[in-house]
């Protein structure tokens, strides 16, 4: 697996990394069979995806518990990244907790969970409206001079928290969603990441699975999932957005690939600076999603993909209104 380097202070990660939160959390109810999911890390790092992304949040704590199991004797093979944000883990606009004491006690069971004494990327899952980004990120860089945290990320913020943030302790990476599907992001926080030399790490880079073309109804999604409360995913926003999905497969059928393994080969050539950590819960998914990484689009594809997303605008918010709450645009 070809690698990248995230961010100005050396980290270096495969250009695909696993993004775990369905393993637990989010997806079909956070019903995924546990021995499946540890085949899956298993097998991650057979294909050298070695960069595994948790967070507290993610069950809350069973996503962490999960990973320690796997990370067992073996420790040193993985780059781990865990996100903190709320108090107690339970995510929720008025629990958020970006409080320096909250960045270390959130740790400390982060570690716990994981069964090791550092954490290679801990982010700020969202921003606390209520906590001035300096002390949390004051905290967070605390963290890393005792050695508990090598590097250290934003998730979901806007232009002005990266400066602000940036300056009190130099960021590593951002995490955002950055996909076909979502391209909020390139006007305004793409040409900041890069001024400072913060890497990009691309969360939902197949549109929470809408890009792989299996989800063809509303029903398809199961119950208790996620996905139904977010408006792309509801009514005539959802029969738009399958225009998109078609063009895709289209597009990848001509280089013999699956739409999915399409939609993370053109994020991988957004940037040298960009990572994309798709999930999944099947070994022969991330199987596919790893091929990505060898599938070449020329200067003639991107363009091409440039006029579908031109002529096929994205329907519908990204977040329900709750969860976009917590999305800091600053």
């Amino acid at each position: 697996m070809q690698k990248r380097k995230l961010g100005s202070q050396g980290l270096e990660v495969p250009v695909l990394g696993l993004g775990c939160m369905g393993m637990t959390f989010a997806y079909n109810g956070g019903k995924a069979d546990p021995d499946e999911c540890l085949k899956v890390l298993d097998r991650s790092l057979e294909l050298g995806i070695n960069f595994w992304d948790t967070a507290q949040s993610y069950g809350p704590f069973t996503n962490e518990e999960l990973l320690g199991k796997s990370l067992k004797g073996r420790r040193e093979k993985v780059i781990v990244a865990t996100k903190f944000a709320w108090k107690n883990g339970a995510a929720g606009p008025d629990t958020l907790d970006g409080s320096p004491e909250n960045a270390r006690e959130s740790l400390e069971g982060c570690l716990k969970r994981l069964g090791t004494d550092y954490v290679d990327l801990y982010y700020l899952h969202r921003k606390d409206p209520k906590v001035p980004i300096e002390e949390t990120v004051g905290a967070m860089g605390q963290l890393v001079k005792e050695g508990k945290v090598r590097y250290i990320g934003l998730s979901e913020v806007g232009p002005v928290t990266l400066r602000k943030a940036h300056a009190v302790h130099p960021l590593t990476a951002l995490q955002s969603e950055y996909s076909l599907w979502e391209t909020g992001l390139e006007e305004k926080i793409l040409p900041v990441l890069r001024e400072l030399k913060i890497g990009l790490v691309a969360f939902s880079p197949v549109g929470r699975g809408f890009l792989t073309g299996q989800i063809k109804r509303f029903e398809d999604i199961p119950e208790k999932d996620m996905r139904r409360t977010l408006p792309r995913f509801q009514g005539e926003n959802f029969a738009a957005n399958l225009k998109l999905v078609e063009a895709v497969k289209d597009l990848g059928a001509s280089k013999g690939a699956t739409a999915s393994q399409t939609a993370l080969a053109w994020l991988l050539r957004q940037g040298e600076d960009i990572t994309a950590i798709p999930g999944t819960t099947h070994v022969h998914h991330l199987e596919e999603n790893a091929k990505a990484a060898e599938i070449h689009l020329s200067e003639q594809d991107l363009a091409g993909i440039q006029q579908i997303l031109a002529k096929i605008p994205i329907s519908g918010n990204r977040y329900s209104e709750m969860m976009a709450k917590m999305v800091s645009a600053e």
